[in-house]
């Protein structure tokens, strides 16, 4: 039944690239006002919950910007940024471009370096020295101007994922988007359907795909293993974006849900959703009236 419903919304997805249905229409939910940073919360490594350290995470021209003028060294103060509303069955679509110089003393690995945290831990559960959250990293990347530099990669914080059929344990692995180079914006699209399916695409063509992501591996300090449990497959969590010591700007952050009214009489109906929230219809008037 799992199998036919994501064929089923793998069609319906492509039908809206065509504008075939009136159902199709997409109604993204934008996670960033462009005003301010409500609805989010802050972790910094080393500080507590919301302390903002040196404003590096802040809202500029209408963009979420993430900064360092206010760092006299990076000094591994690695940090995200959380929605803090829970998804399950979504596509998370930003569009993101670095800018400016590393912050002094940031690691060579972390160059024009962000990423996009899926199905995170809470916030509030991360450690005060935790360096990442228990999560699926999108990560981010910008071209030196000297070879092939992918990005929409995928890396794996205290999870793992199955490719073909089999556990994948190594911490990263490349997609094979193109190179971006210099100050470009870029979309990054990922389809995320649950615990069974992960597409990453990057200006609409898709770079890389995984399954049943799920806790275990390394690659993640100072964390309380209350919420490790390693083989627990991940069906929901939080979204954040990295702060990892280069700049980086986001000017737009949005979901398309996956969930929501599967009835065609509603008005609200569309065809593209994978689950199925029958409290959420709406009809012109009651069911079994005349």
């Amino acid at each position: 039944m799992k199998k036919r419903l994501i064929t089923s919304l793998l069609l319906g997805l492509s039908c809206m690239t065509f504008g075939q249905k009136k159902s199709d229409t997409k109604e993204w939910e934008q996670l960033f006002n462009g005003k301010n940073l409500d609805g989010w919360d802050i972790k910094i490594r080393h500080y507590d919950l919301n302390d903002n350290f040196a404003n590096t995470f802040r809202v500029k021209d209408g963009k979420l910007v993430v900064s360092y003028d206010g760092y006299d060294k990076f000094d591994e103060k690695f940090g995200h940024i959380f929605y803090k509303k829970k998804f399950s069955n979504y596509i998370i679509a930003t569009e993101y471009r670095f800018v400016g110089e590393q912050a002094p003393e940031g690691p060579g690995w972390a160059y024009r370096n962000s990423g996009i945290m899926l199905h995170c831990q809470p916030a509030a559960s991360m450690g005060k020295d935790q360096d990442f959250p228990i999560s699926i990293e999108v990560q981010l990347l910008g071209g030196s101007g000297k070879g092939e530099r992918t990005t929409c990669n995928l890396c794996t914080p205290g999870t793992n994922v199955e490719m073909n059929g089999k556990l994948f344990t190594p911490h990263c692995i490349n997609s094979k988007s193109k190179t971006y180079d210099g100050d470009q914006w870029v979309r990054a699209e990922v389809m995320v359907l649950g615990d069974s399916l992960v597409r990453h695409y990057v200006n609409g063509e898709m770079v890389l795909e995984y399954q049943k992501p799920q806790v275990g591996g390394g690659n993640v300090d100072a964390y309380n293993p209350a919420f490790k449990p390693d083989g627990k497959l991940l069906n929901e969590g939080y979204i954040s974006l990295q702060s990892e010591s280069h700049p980086v700007e986001f000017r737009k952050v949005e979901v398309l849900q996956l969930e929501g009214c599967m009835d065609p009489k509603a008005l609200n109906y569309k065809s593209y959703f994978i689950k199925s929230l029958p409290n959420t219809c709406k009809y012109t008037k009651k069911k079994g009236k005349k």
